[in-house]
């Protein structure tokens, strides 16, 4: 690789950092061909933050809970439904990837609402780079709330499960 390329290359590198930015991205993977031997492959990304997560996932669970709540919630009960990855029940995901809730398609759900649990049981599995990952019960318990849809994309750290 000449010097010249080099030059481009990171000026490639931050361009496409500005455009992570930009655009509140989380990752960019580019790969760029010069020659039949001769590539640039650059993956660029970063941890979103914890306010950009959190009103995501309560848009998804906030209709189930405002129809299932009544209507003098207490305080503490209303915190928990705005930030689930702060429940002390909470299950998050070991990486990114995205979440299957069954085996495979078609076959009934590992769990649902009410379902009991034993600690090493298959909650979901996390789909990251061709690989099944089963994600296992941390500990016993009943599911309280499945925070994810089946096919969904999760990021590391995003709450999956409530268990109670």
């Amino acid at each position: 690789m000449t010097k010249n390329t080099h030059d481009s290359d990171v000026a490639f590198i931050r361009a496409l950092a500005e455009l992570l930015n930009e655009n509140d991205l989380t990752e960019l993977q580019v790969k760029r061909d010069y020659a039949e031997d001769d590539s640039l492959n650059v993956r660029v990304s970063r941890k979103p933050p914890q306010q950009i997560m959190a009103p995501q996932t309560v848009q998804a669970t906030a209709p189930a809970m405002a129809a299932a709540a009544p209507a003098a919630a207490p305080a503490a009960s209303v915190e928990a439904a705005a930030d689930p990855a702060a429940d002390p029940g909470a299950v998050s995901s070991p990486m990114v990837g995205t979440v299957y809730t069954s085996p495979e398609p078609g076959a009934p759900a590992f769990i649902t609402v009410g379902s009991k649990v034993s600690e090493g049981d298959t909650l979901l599995i996390v789909e990251a780079m061709k690989t099944m990952n089963h994600i296992p019960a941390p500990r016993g318990g009943t599911v309280k709330r499945i925070l994810v849809e089946d096919g969904a994309a999760v990021e590391f750290g995003a709450p999956l499960v409530i268990l109670e």
